[in-house]
C-alpha cells in the first residue's frame, strides 16, 4: 500500500477519500456490515479519531493530528494488506440498531433477520405472548440480544458450541445490561439445552458448502470456519436443527433460519416441506420460517433426510 506524502492529507475528509480510493484500487471485498469502499474508509477514520457516525458532516473538514494519521494508516494497511474486515479492526458491529462487540471468534453481524426482529416477527408472533426465545448458534449473541429488546418480557437463551464465541456473547449481554433475562449456554445444536421449550427459535447457523468455502474472498477467511462450514452441501447443521425443532418449540411457536445462497440445496433436500421464504425491504434473502405445527406435520420427512 503506497502511503501519502507528509501533509498531502489534512482533514478527515481527505483521509476518507484517500482510503476509499486505496480500497477500490486494492479490489477489496465488502459485505461485513458495510457495502463499499467509502463506508469502510469513513468507519476506520472515525474510529481512529475516537468519534462516531453521529458526527456532524461539517466536522469532516477538521484537521487530523500526526498521531491520528498514524492510527489511520495502521488501520488502512490492515484492511488492504491483510484484508481484515472493518468490524474486526474496530472491534464493533451494528445490528438491528444496536452496537455489539465482535472479534475473530464470531461472525460479523449482518443477517437480514435484523429486519424481522425490528418488526417483532409480525404477523407470525404476538409480542405479548412471547415468553422465551432461543438464538441457536448465537456467535456474538446479536440476534438473541436484539430479540430481548423486541420482547422485553421474554427470557432469552444464547447457545453455541464454541466457548470463545460464548465469551463474546457474555460480554455483549453485560454490555446491554441484560443479565437478568439473557443467558449464554454451551450447546451442540440442542444437546445442552436441558429440554427447554421456546416461543421462537431463530438461527443464523453455519451453512456454507465445501465448494463455496474454497472460493470465499480473503475477508471471509478471517471469520471462524466453525461458524461458516457445514459439510459437503452446507446443510449439516440446518438438518439437525430441523430434525429436532419440534421437541423445543411450544404450540404456536415459529422457527426462523437463515441459509443464504443454500436455499435451493435445502429445498432439494426437503422437497415436500412448505418453507416460507421471507422478503426484506432492505435487501437479503435465504431466510425461511416454519411453524411448530408444520414441523410436527413434516417431522418424519425432516428426520429422515
Amino acid at each position: 500500500m503506497k502511503l501519502p506524502q507528509h501533509n498531502e492529507l489534512i482533514s478527515m475528509r481527505d483521509w476518507v477519500r484517500w482510503g476509499a480510493s486505496s480500497f477500490s484500487a486494492a479490489e477489496l471485498s465488502f459485505g461485513h456490515g458495510t457495502q463499499n469502499a467509502l463506508d469502510d474508509a469513513l468507519a476506520l477514520v472515525l474510529h481512529a479519531v475516537h468519534l462516531d457516525h453521529a458526527l456532524p458532516a461539517d466536522y469532516l473538514a477538521a484537521r487530523v493530528t500526526a498521531a491520528e494519521a498514524e492510527r489511520i494508516i495502521q488501520l488502512f494497511q490492515a484492511r488492504v494488506e491483510q484484508r481484515v474486515p472493518v468490524a474486526y479492526l474496530i472491534g464493533e458491529a451494528r445490528f438491528a440498531g444496536l452496537d455489539f462487540f465482535v472479534d475473530q471468534n464470531v461472525l460479523i453481524p449482518r443477517s437480514p433477520i435484523a429486519e424481522l426482529i425490528e418488526e417483532g416477527f409480525a404477523p407470525w408472533l404476538d409480542p405479548d405472548h412471547v415468553a422465551s426465545v432461543l438464538d441457536l448458534c448465537c456467535g456474538s449473541g446479536c440476534i438473541g440480544i436484539a430479540c430481548a429488546y423486541a420482547f422485553p418480557q421474554a427470557l432469552v437463551d444464547l447457545s453455541d458450541i464454541s466457548p470463545a464465541a460464548l465469551e463474546v456473547a457474555a460480554r455483549n449481554i453485560e454490555r446491554h445490561q441484560l443479565e437478568d433475562r439473557v443467558r449464554a449456554l454451551r450447546a451442540d445444536v440442542y444437546e445442552g439445552l436441558d429440554g427447554e421449550r421456546y416461543d421462537l427459535i431463530v438461527s443464523n447457523p453455519p451453512y456454507v458448502s465445501s465448494a463455496e468455502m474454497a472460493t470465499l474472498p480473503p475477508e471471509y477467511r478471517h471469520e471462524p470456519p466453525l461458524a461458516l462450514a457445514a459439510g459437503e452441501d452446507g446443510m449439516d447443521i440446518v438438518a439437525r436443527i430441523l430434525a429436532g425443532a419440534t421437541d423445543y418449540l411450544r404450540p404456536g411457536a415459529i422457527l426462523v433460519i437463515e441459509v443464504g445462497a443454500s436455499a435451493d440445496l435445502l429445498m432439494g433436500r426437503y422437497p415436500n416441506v412448505p418453507f416460507l421464504w421471507l422478503d426484506f425491504e432492505r435487501g437479503g434473502d435465504g431466510v425461511f420460517l416454519l411453524t411448530a405445527e408444520q414441523l410436527t406435520e413434516y417431522r418424519e420427512s425432516l428426520e429422515e433426510s
